[in-house]
């Protein structure tokens, strides 16, 4: 995510509001609870919070009426207005699941019509204290990320949880993912049926956009930036050591890492440890206008993230035009059109040769520059909105033809994966 303080609304066309008031209308919705283990005024929040917030902002400027309960967060009040929609933060990180069922089951949240569940890692389990209509948003599977961040017996509750037992309440209720490499994952990991899964690729705020034409903004040198938390599925470590390594082909390469977490201490011991004091650069959080900027300079984005529904960081790097390397993954591969707007590598050699290959080929460079800028003009965040929206009213419809009892829908059975590539993104195409 980018770790700005000033993170503005995403904003919509008139027309793509009008699209979600008429469909709000025909499926008699105009008041949603999300509920979310974070929100994007969390300290810890990251591109699934960027993700909510662009959403739910746009919803509210079609006239809905949105409530984001979520867990507390240091340094913010109870209870919060942002961009539009209503924030209840109550309960720890983990507490907060089963307080939230709670205060929606007692109506001390208000009256709704819908409800979007945010099932990052610990489900919510929504399917067994609501029945309306509901989307569930599901970006990855966590997989390694329970043993990268939990002792041993709890990281295996976990998976636990999240690969056999939670997925069994969730084959009647609409699941939403950003990519078709994570769609995969979900039918293969989690065993839903590839149908019941639909791909709405995430939005780029229209602020990140490419640097002066002429280049003059480009460092002089090589210069890549990798951003997001200082957290174990980051791999911030791996990115040291990878930089590093191509360093030794590429002298004059610096590498700036943009974030804040409780991991900055082994990272910066990671940088002593290959000697990148003066190269590498941490300077923590960073507001807009910066981190822009350093977009804008750096010759290439870097990750080697072990997880991910997407990849941000990535795309909006690639709005301002400049391409990115990173690990061969679930959403990695679709945020980055390979060849085209960046390099995938799976093996530390793989991306070091892509590192190399991008800040020392003036032709491939450009190349993935004018690659970069197309792709990220395919991402819009009011196509997210809608076709998010369209999901939900989708599902409230299909209720309503059953008289509201949702075990009348067809329940999806246990999936198996159905070839390599899945659906198209539903927010392909015109809304």
């Amino acid at each position: 995510m980018p770790p700005s303080v000033d993170t503005q609304a995403a904003k919509a066309s008139e027309e793509a509001l009008a699209t979600i008031a008429d469909l709000a209308d025909r499926a008699g919705l105009r008041r949603i609870h999300v509920f979310g283990w974070r929100d994007l005024d969390d300290d810890e929040a990251g591109g699934s919070e960027v993700h909510a917030d662009s959403i739910e902002s746009i919803w509210a400027q079609a006239g809905l009426e949105i409530t984001h309960r979520t867990s507390f967060a240091v340094g913010r009040p109870p209870t919060d207005d942002r961009h539009g929609y209503h924030v209840s933060r109550r309960g720890s990180r983990y507490l907060v699941f089963p307080r939230a069922a709670v205060a929606e089951v007692a109506g001390r949240l208000g009256p709704t019509d819908a409800v979007v569940e945010i099932w990052n890692g610990v489900p919510f389990l929504s399917p067994l204290w609501w029945h309306g209509p509901t989307a569930v948003w599901l970006h990855h599977v966590h997989g390694p990320m329970w043993q990268q961040s939990l002792p041993g017996p709890v990281a295996g509750l976990g998976n636990l949880l999240e690969e056999r037992l939670a997925p069994r309440f969730y084959r009647r209720v609409p699941v939403v993912t950003l990519s078709n490499s994570s769609k995969i994952e979900l039918v293969d990991e989690l065993g839903f049926d590839d149908s019941h899964v639909t791909v709405i690729e995430p939005g780029i705020d229209p602020f990140f956009s490419p640097g002066p034409a002429d280049g003059s903004r480009r460092s002089p040198t090589p210069l890549a930036v990798a951003v997001g938390r200082l957290t174990p599925v980051k791999d911030f470590c791996r990115t040291v050591r990878v930089v590093a390594e191509a360093r030794g082909r590429v002298p004059e390469m610096e590498l700036v890492i943009v974030g804040e977490g409780y991991l900055r201490d082994e990272i910066e011991a990671q940088v002593r440890a290959v000697g990148g004091q003066d190269w590498v650069h941490l300077p923590g959080r960073v507001s807009d206008d910066e981190l822009l900027d350093l977009y804008r300079r750096a010759w290439l984005a870097v990750s080697c993230s072990t997880r991910e529904g997407w990849g941000m960081t990535l795309t909006e790097s690639a709005a301002c035009g400049t391409p990115a390397v990173a690990t061969d993954i679930a959403g990695h591969a679709d945020a980055i059109d390979d060849g085209r707007s960046g390099l995938l590598g799976r093996t530390d050699g793989e991306l070091v040769d892509a590192i190399v290959r991008v800040t020392s080929d003036a032709g491939l460079r450009a190349k993935l520059q004018a690659g970069a800028i197309e792709r990220a003009a395919e991402l819009t965040w009011e196509a997210c909105a809608i076709a998010n929206f369209r999901v939900l009213a989708e599902d409230a419809m299909a209720l309503r033809r059953v008289g509201g009892r949702r075990r009348h829908l067809p329940r999806h059975p246990k999936g198996r994966r159905v070839g390599r590539r899945a659906a198209p993104p539903a927010q392909q195409g015109p809304p």
